[in-house]
Protein backbone atom coordinates (compact mmCIF):
# COMPACT_ATOMS: atom_id res chain seq x y z
CA UNK A 1 0.00 0.00 0.00
CA UNK A 2 1.44 3.68 -0.70
CA UNK A 3 1.97 5.93 1.85
CA UNK A 4 -0.45 9.02 2.25
CA UNK A 5 2.41 11.37 2.14
CA UNK A 6 3.33 9.93 -1.20
CA UNK A 7 0.19 9.53 -3.00
CA UNK A 8 -0.90 13.50 -1.69
CA UNK A 9 2.23 15.07 -3.30
CA UNK A 10 1.43 12.45 -6.50
CA UNK A 11 -2.02 14.15 -6.41
CA UNK A 12 -0.73 17.87 -5.89
CA UNK A 13 1.40 17.45 -9.20
CA UNK A 14 -1.39 15.32 -11.00
CA UNK A 15 -3.33 18.46 -10.66
CA UNK A 16 -1.09 20.86 -11.87
CA UNK A 17 -0.65 18.76 -14.74
CA UNK A 18 -4.31 18.97 -16.10
CA UNK A 19 -4.47 22.82 -14.85
CA UNK A 20 -1.46 23.05 -17.53
CA UNK A 21 -3.58 20.95 -19.72
CA UNK A 22 -6.23 22.80 -19.59
CA UNK A 23 -4.76 25.81 -20.42
CA UNK A 24 -2.68 24.20 -23.71
CA UNK A 25 -6.39 23.37 -24.62
CA UNK A 26 -7.57 26.78 -24.34
CA UNK A 27 -4.64 28.15 -26.38
CA UNK A 28 -5.16 25.85 -28.84
CA UNK A 29 -8.12 28.22 -30.42
CA UNK A 30 -6.66 31.50 -29.23
CA UNK A 31 -6.39 34.44 -31.96
CA UNK A 32 -3.09 34.74 -33.14
CA UNK A 33 -4.06 37.58 -35.67
CA UNK A 34 -0.70 39.46 -36.46
CA UNK A 35 0.01 42.58 -38.56
CA UNK A 36 3.34 42.11 -40.70
CA UNK A 37 4.68 44.72 -43.25
CA UNK A 38 6.68 42.67 -46.45
CA UNK A 39 8.81 43.85 -48.92
CA UNK A 40 9.02 42.45 -52.75
CA UNK A 41 11.73 43.18 -55.31
CA UNK A 42 8.81 43.43 -57.63
CA UNK A 43 7.16 46.50 -58.40
CA UNK A 44 3.32 47.06 -56.56
CA UNK A 45 1.94 46.17 -60.16
CA UNK A 46 2.78 42.60 -60.39
CA UNK A 47 2.94 42.41 -56.52
CA UNK A 48 -1.05 42.85 -55.72
CA UNK A 49 -2.08 39.96 -58.27
CA UNK A 50 0.13 37.51 -56.85
CA UNK A 51 -1.50 38.07 -53.34
CA UNK A 52 -4.73 38.17 -54.53
CA UNK A 53 -4.49 34.97 -56.33
CA UNK A 54 -2.62 33.51 -53.92
CA UNK A 55 -5.80 34.38 -50.89
CA UNK A 56 -8.18 32.85 -53.66
CA UNK A 57 -6.76 29.47 -53.87
CA UNK A 58 -6.90 29.38 -50.09
CA UNK A 59 -10.96 30.39 -50.80
CA UNK A 60 -10.55 33.65 -49.11
CA UNK A 61 -13.07 36.56 -50.81
CA UNK A 62 -13.09 39.72 -50.84
CA UNK A 63 -15.01 41.42 -48.28
CA UNK A 64 -14.37 45.61 -48.91
CA UNK A 65 -12.01 47.09 -50.69
CA UNK A 66 -11.01 50.67 -49.80
CA UNK A 67 -9.42 52.35 -52.86
CA UNK A 68 -8.35 55.79 -51.37
CA UNK A 69 -6.13 53.92 -48.90
CA UNK A 70 -4.77 51.16 -51.22
CA UNK A 71 -6.71 48.53 -48.72
CA UNK A 72 -8.32 45.12 -49.66
CA UNK A 73 -10.33 43.28 -46.37
CA UNK A 74 -10.72 38.96 -48.00
CA UNK A 75 -12.60 37.00 -45.45
CA UNK A 76 -12.69 33.14 -45.32
CA UNK A 77 -13.51 30.14 -43.60
CA UNK A 78 -10.65 28.32 -41.73
CA UNK A 79 -11.59 24.53 -41.02
CA UNK A 80 -10.22 22.84 -37.81
CA UNK A 81 -7.67 20.10 -37.92
CA UNK A 82 -8.99 16.57 -37.18
CA UNK A 83 -5.71 15.68 -36.03
CA UNK A 84 -5.36 18.37 -33.52
CA UNK A 85 -8.98 17.13 -32.42
CA UNK A 86 -7.94 14.04 -31.80
CA UNK A 87 -4.77 14.57 -30.13
CA UNK A 88 -6.68 17.11 -27.65
CA UNK A 89 -8.90 14.06 -27.24
CA UNK A 90 -6.31 11.68 -26.42
CA UNK A 91 -4.38 14.16 -24.31
CA UNK A 92 -7.43 14.96 -22.02
CA UNK A 93 -8.27 11.44 -21.78
CA UNK A 94 -4.81 10.39 -20.74
CA UNK A 95 -4.55 13.30 -17.85
CA UNK A 96 -8.26 12.37 -16.90
CA UNK A 97 -7.49 8.79 -16.51
CA UNK A 98 -4.16 9.58 -14.66
CA UNK A 99 -6.31 11.75 -11.85
CA UNK A 100 -8.49 8.49 -11.48
CA UNK A 101 -5.85 6.37 -10.62
CA UNK A 102 -4.71 8.79 -7.98
CA UNK A 103 -7.89 9.51 -6.59
CA UNK A 104 -8.67 5.26 -6.93
CA UNK A 105 -5.36 4.85 -4.69
CA UNK A 106 -6.24 7.94 -2.33
CA UNK A 107 -9.82 6.40 -1.41
CA UNK A 108 -9.77 2.96 -1.98
CA UNK A 109 -12.12 2.47 0.83
CA UNK A 110 -14.74 4.33 -0.61
CA UNK A 111 -17.40 2.84 -2.32
CA UNK A 112 -17.72 5.04 -5.39
CA UNK A 113 -14.03 4.17 -6.55
CA UNK A 114 -15.04 2.83 -9.35
CA UNK A 115 -16.40 5.57 -10.53
CA UNK A 116 -13.74 7.92 -10.53
CA UNK A 117 -12.04 5.94 -13.82
CA UNK A 118 -15.66 7.81 -15.51
CA UNK A 119 -14.08 11.18 -15.62
CA UNK A 120 -12.16 9.62 -18.63
CA UNK A 121 -15.33 9.60 -20.94
CA UNK A 122 -14.74 13.44 -20.37
CA UNK A 123 -11.76 13.50 -22.49
CA UNK A 124 -13.68 13.77 -26.11
CA UNK A 125 -15.31 17.21 -25.02
CA UNK A 126 -11.14 18.67 -25.25
CA UNK A 127 -11.58 18.04 -29.05
CA UNK A 128 -15.27 19.13 -29.14
CA UNK A 129 -14.48 22.00 -27.71
CA UNK A 130 -11.28 22.69 -29.95
CA UNK A 131 -13.61 21.89 -32.85
CA UNK A 132 -16.26 23.96 -32.27
CA UNK A 133 -13.74 26.90 -31.29
CA UNK A 134 -11.15 26.61 -34.02
CA UNK A 135 -13.28 26.68 -37.18
CA UNK A 136 -13.98 30.44 -37.59
CA UNK A 137 -14.03 33.06 -40.46
CA UNK A 138 -11.31 35.15 -40.29
CA UNK A 139 -10.58 38.03 -41.77
CA UNK A 140 -7.33 39.10 -43.56
CA UNK A 141 -6.72 42.67 -44.63
CA UNK A 142 -3.90 43.50 -47.51
CA UNK A 143 -2.51 47.84 -47.47
CA UNK A 144 -0.21 48.83 -50.34
CA UNK A 145 2.45 51.49 -48.52
CA UNK A 146 3.38 53.20 -51.05
CA UNK A 147 1.16 54.07 -53.93
CA UNK A 148 2.32 56.97 -54.67
CA UNK A 149 6.29 55.76 -55.71
CA UNK A 150 6.77 55.61 -59.25
CA UNK A 151 5.96 52.62 -61.54
CA UNK A 152 9.38 51.73 -62.38
CA UNK A 153 10.18 51.51 -58.50
CA UNK A 154 10.94 47.73 -58.15
CA UNK A 155 10.48 47.45 -55.00
CA UNK A 156 7.05 47.25 -53.04
CA UNK A 157 5.58 47.14 -49.49
CA UNK A 158 2.44 45.82 -48.47
CA UNK A 159 0.82 45.47 -44.51
CA UNK A 160 -1.04 42.35 -44.36
CA UNK A 161 -2.99 41.70 -41.12
CA UNK A 162 -3.63 37.57 -40.91
CA UNK A 163 -3.25 34.88 -38.73
CA UNK A 164 0.32 34.21 -37.77
CA UNK A 165 0.39 31.07 -39.56
CA UNK A 166 -1.44 32.29 -42.69
CA UNK A 167 1.73 34.99 -42.77
CA UNK A 168 3.99 32.24 -42.79
CA UNK A 169 2.39 30.59 -45.31
CA UNK A 170 2.32 33.78 -47.60
CA UNK A 171 5.80 34.75 -46.81
CA UNK A 172 7.11 31.10 -47.64
CA UNK A 173 4.48 31.12 -51.08
CA UNK A 174 5.60 34.67 -53.06
CA UNK A 175 9.40 34.61 -51.44
CA UNK A 176 8.36 37.85 -49.16
CA UNK A 177 11.06 39.51 -46.80
CA UNK A 178 9.87 40.62 -43.36
CA UNK A 179 10.36 44.29 -42.79
CA UNK A 180 11.65 45.14 -39.21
Amino acid sequence: MINTPVLSSTLFLTVLLLIGLFFFIRASVKDRTREVQFAANVPESSLMPKVKNYFFERAYQVKSFDPDQEQVTLEGFVQPSWFLAIFLSVLAGLGLLCISLVLFLLFQESSYNTLFFALTALGPLAGVYYWKKAGRVEQVSVKLENPESSPEDSKSVITVKAHRDELIQLQQSLSLQRQA
